[in-house]
């Protein structure tokens, strides 16, 4: 930069380049971007669900900038938003039946812009002690719902379920072999394993790889006719690895399996993580919302006997990207696990926790308020209702499959429904053709379901992710489904 230009900055300011806009002009921006928000969600429903634009058709347009200068703000906005809505899937679409990404409480989308503008560094204590405090009083409120008392609940918020559940493999290796922390694997004297369901989320698979304990040391346990963990084949394999040279050090229990929304039989494994002298952790990080509800709460019967949970704040508990939780009772373990000091952090606060020092990350988003200010709202009353209404809505789904002579494949409380038949269930194409049925019907734009495996198994697979699905959308997919298998 020569001397011109830096004399020019400093002369104009950082106003006239569009950095920190006057206040007047600030307002005119936050009321347009305001006004593209409330549209979308005004139209997000009437919208094609998947986009249909080829990657070569989006890479044209995004060339168009260059950067080399600044354009109108209002145009921008403008494009930016036509882009997110001719080129995304809506997974805030009421007729979305795919994966857990619900359409967010509208008092959380208000948080993370709050969230944004203060942006809060969550490091330090001191640095953000209200927000690292609000934080703290929603582990505790998780911790309650899961059963954990008051005054033993410890924990962090996530970037999702894959940092929970990792937090979880480091704090039972750091339990289980404390020297591990400073010399790593060669302190042991065999190979650390662990045990999750085959039909669990195999982000334990890249755990396994970044801890370096490699993805053989994952123990994938087959499952029952119900999809759920044998725990008979669990005690076995422990003894295999024992038996063997192994070192096992933690068993994972699934509540709320990402394919077939199974809840695996939480008390056995637990008894059988007590009787080998594993820690016991649940992925809870669809399934887990259940707990706010009384009504649905049993379905996960078990997990409070859990050393640690997950549980993703951006699935089931509506709020937006990404906010997962990881919730357990050992403190303790937690600093030990996670501890370094640096001469440029601050000097730790008495009686209060620096993130940093309980956690994987070190900056970090104040991601919590999106939950606080949801829950604030609508109260833990407000998100039984929610996650009641999309259960039943689950429950009608599968009546209505069953009466258009689809075999429904997977028994949960949980609103997902995983299904066959018809004539495509039979055959060395089976998969291929179902497959071919939900592309077909994402195709057509008006609902999205998806194709999964369940214990080697092809299904179709539809999972209500949105609060404002009624009847009438569940009858809607139905029809989709008759018109795809009749040529449509």
């Amino acid at each position: 930069m020569d001397e011109r230009s830096e004399l020019r900055i400093r002369e104009v300011g950082f106003s006239d380049l569009g950095i920190n806009p006057p206040s007047a002009e600030r307002e005119a921006m936050l009321e347009h971007v305001t006004s593209l928000v409330l549209g979308h969600l005004d139209e997000v429903n009437d919208l094609p669900i998947a986009p249909t634009a080829t990657a070569a058709q989006m890479r044209a347009h995004i060339a168009g900038y260059d950067f080399a200068g600044p354009l109108p703000w209002a145009e921008v906005l403008d494009d930016a938003a036509a882009m997110l809505t001719k080129w995304n899937l809506h997974t805030k679409h009421r007729r979305h039946f795919g994966l857990f990404n619900p359409r967010p409480a509208y008092s959380a989308v208000l948080g993370d812009m709050l969230s944004a503008a203060y942006n809060p560094q969550l490091a330090a204590w001191s640095h953000a002690p209200g927000a690292v405090e609000m934080e703290a009083h929603l582990i505790r409120y998780l911790g309650s719902l899961v059963g954990y008392p008051a005054d033993a609940v410890a924990g962090s918020f996530t970037s999702g379920g894959a940092e929970a559940n990792l937090t979880a493999v480091l704090l039972a290796l750091s339990r289980h072999f404390p020297a591990v922390a400073e010399r790593g694997m060669r302190a042991l004297s065999g190979q650390p394993v662990f045990y999750a369901s085959a039909e669990s989320h195999l982000a334990w698979l890249k755990i396994a790889h970044s801890t370096g304990l490699g993805r053989d040391a994952v123990r994938l346990v087959p499952v029952d006719q119900d999809l759920r963990m044998e725990v008979a084949q669990l005690d076995r394999l422990v003894e295999l690895d024992k038996a063997g040279g192994c070192l096992p050090f933690l068993v994972a229990g699934t509540a709320g399996s990402t394919s077939a929304g199974v809840v695996d039989s939480l008390p056995e494994i637990a008894q059988t993580a007590r009787a080998h002298g594993l820690d016991f952790h649940v992925d809870a990080a669809w399934g887990g919302a259940a707990l706010v509800s009384p009504r649905l709460r049993g379905a996960l019967a078990g997990v409070e006997q859990a050393d640690s949970v997950t549980i993703d704040a951006h699935k089931w508990l509506s709020t937006p990207l990404g906010a997962g939780v990881f919730v357990c009772r050992d403190l303790d373990g937690l600093r030990r696990t996670f501890r370094v000091s640096a001469a440029y952090m601050p000097t730790a606060v008495n009686e209060t926790v620096d993130p940093y020092s309980s956690s994987n990350q070190w900056s970090r988003r104040f991601v919590g308020l999106r939950l606080f200010t949801a829950l604030a709202v609508s109260g833990g009353p407000g998100f039984a209702a929610m996650v009641e209404h999309q259960s039943a809505m689950g429950e009608r789904l599968r009546r209505l499959l069953a009466e258009a002579g689809w075999q429904l494949l997977n028994t949960t409380a949980l609103p997902v429904v995983c299904f066959t038949g018809r004539g495509l269930d039979t055959g060395d194409d089976a998969a291929a053709r179902l497959d071919r049925v939900a592309a077909r019907v994402v195709e057509r734009g008006n609902c999205w379901i998806s194709a999964t495996r369940l214990n080697g198994r092809a299904a179709l697979r539809a999972c209500i992710t949105s609060f404002e699905t009624t009847e009438t959308d569940l009858a809607a997919l139905v029809t989709e489904l008759d018109e795809v298998l009749d040529g449509g």
